[in-house]
């Protein structure tokens, strides 16, 4: 009888695939809470405590290592001196070990776990008898992911499973207990000063793209473990993602995701926003981040930091959008989209990058860096002009701070009312975003009289403040920071401007 050795964290479909293996005919061998949980889902089984004739040791940490478990795992069955010497331990061979490891990267991503959450999340059986039935693939089939259940069940239905199959299977385990320990060695080397001295990126492709950027570049979406990422992306109804999609949708959620408790809307072109709002329901929000720039918005991904209902999807229904994208959809949304059927309908979860590094591709390595996060806190703020912003100007300028952290730089947000009306991004000049802003604000019949203005980095001259006051602008926020600041402060008072300086820098390359 083929004997398997069950032992897993996540426990998503391993009652069904325990109850398909017992029903070829195999022995269940489990542990802890895994046996539990099949004998609760009527799955016979045998405690690793009958294999190795040793108890559970230091709450846990030790039961598996043992070499009636190891021996199982590692002895050849071509080897004659092998299979004599497990006859000579009362040792009977495992076929099959499904195991996936303690939940490292997910404890780690919370903001409160400590380092004895981390290394009490550090699994030290699991990956040891997953190398062991790696390397002996060839008798014994290791299978790491949850996902694979359904076709190790077909393909042992089938009859024996070929080399090459078998193959696959250890370098998928190999590539897992890599990124583990990878993850591992990174958080540790992180409670210093320092970014870890190497780094293992460990991807797994999910998604053959039909092309890159342009269609002469080839392109697939690649994912990793981090938490609430491309890993746990849903489509929901339309056509098949694109590159560009894909970019867009991440940007869109970034956005978004500076606002925790209030609905938030974002649209997306070419991964910088062309409208961004802030409203008590989504429909609201996406109307206001519409109106910023509406003909931009042909075309466009849309991004929510909330749920989409009805009255959301109603409102979109005149407007031609690639992809929406939002943590959840009402059912009634997802009826009222059904009618486009090209539109892309996407659940992400929305994420602050906790604990998550940011790389960019240079020629021949990375630039490394900690993903960017959203910093609401106004500790280090001041007020350098001698006019203070009045109580709307405050809400408007804290409004647009946000906001323009997701524009690109060098990067100009005009806004009024929690709602962008003009938006300059990417120019090689802080002067030229400025009349850019307020160009795109008039275009769409804004008027920038009176409205707030938030700069990503400082101002290296007074001319863009200067352009400023003569387009109405009231107040404005920008990080200081330029040896020219005593001069764009005067500037700002002689126009009777109110500047905020927060000290920080946000940009967006």
């Amino acid at each position: 009888m083929p004997r398997a050795l069950i032992s897993v964290s996540d426990k998503r479909g391993v009652v069904a695939f325990a109850h398909g293996l017992a029903e070829l005919g195999w022995e269940i061998v489990s542990t802890g809470g895994t046996a539990a949980a099949l004998r609760a889902g009527n799955v016979p089984v045998l405690e690793v405590e009958q294999l190795t004739h040793f108890p559970e040791l230091l709450d846990g940490r030790v039961k598996t290592l043992h070499p009636a478990i190891h021996g199982a795992l590692l002895a050849r069955r071509d080897l004659p001196e092998h299979m004599a010497a497990l006859k000579q331990h009362g040792i009977a061979p495992l076929d099959l070990v499904a195991v996936n490891l303690y939940p490292f990267q997910v404890t780690v991503a919370r903001p409160e776990a400590s380092l004895e959450d981390a290394l009490e999340n550090i699994d030290i059986g699991g990956p040891s008898m997953l190398r062991s039935a790696a390397k002996n693939h060839e008798s014994v089939l290791p299978v790491v992911d949850p996902t694979d259940y359904p076709i190790v069940l077909e393909l042992l239905k089938q009859g024996e499973i070929v080399p090459e199959t078998r193959r696959e299977f250890a370098a998928k385990v190999f590539a897992h207990t890599a990124d583990y320990d990878a993850a591992i060695a990174a958080y540790l080397t992180m409670q210093g000063e320092s970014l870890p001295s190497r780094l293992a990126l460990h991807l797994e492709r999910v998604q053959a793209l039909r092309y890159g950027e342009n269609p002469a570049q080839r392109a697939a979406l690649y994912v990793s473990e981090e938490p609430r990422g491309m890993r746990d992306l849903v489509q929901r109804q339309g056509k098949e993602l694109s590159f560009n999609n894909l970019l867009d949708i991440d940007a869109a959620m970034a956005a978004v995701a500076c606002w925790s408790n209030r609905p938030a809307c974002a649209v997306i072109k070419h991964t910088t926003p062309c409208g961004i709002a802030v409203a008590p329901s989504a429909v609201e929000a996406f109307q206001k981040a519409r109106a910023t720039d509406p003909v931009s918005a042909f075309g466009s991904v849309i991004g929510f930091n909330t749920v989409v209902d009805r009255a959301t999807a109603a409102a979109m229904s005149d407007l031609f959008v690639e992809v929406v994208v939002a943590p959840s959809f009402h059912a009634d949304a997802l009826e009222t989209f059904s009618g486009k059927k090209q539109l892309r309908v996407i659940e992400l979860p929305v994420s602050d990058a906790a604990a998550s590094l940011d790389f960019k591709r240079v020629r021949g390595g990375f630039l490394v860096q900690d993903q960017f996060r959203f910093d609401p806190s106004e500790r280090d703020w001041k007020v350098a002009t001698k006019r203070q912003p009045s109580e709307l100007e405050w809400n408007d300028l804290r409004f647009s701070w946000a906001a323009v952290a997701a524009v690109k730089s060098n990067a100009i947000l005009l806004a009024r009312d929690e709602m962008a009306i003009g938006i300059g991004a990417g120019q090689m000049s802080r002067v030229d975003s400025v009349f850019l802003a307020v160009h795109k604000a008039r275009q769409q019949a804004h008027d920038p009289a009176g409205s707030v203005l938030a700069s990503d980095a400082f101002f290296p001259f007074a001319d863009g403040v200067e352009h400023a006051a003569e387009a109405g602008v009231k107040a404005i926020i920008q990080p200081g920071g330029s040896v020219r600041d005593e001069e764009v402060v005067a500037a700002a008072n002689r126009a009777r401007i109110t500047m905020v300086l927060t000290g920080r820098r946000q940009f967006r390359h």
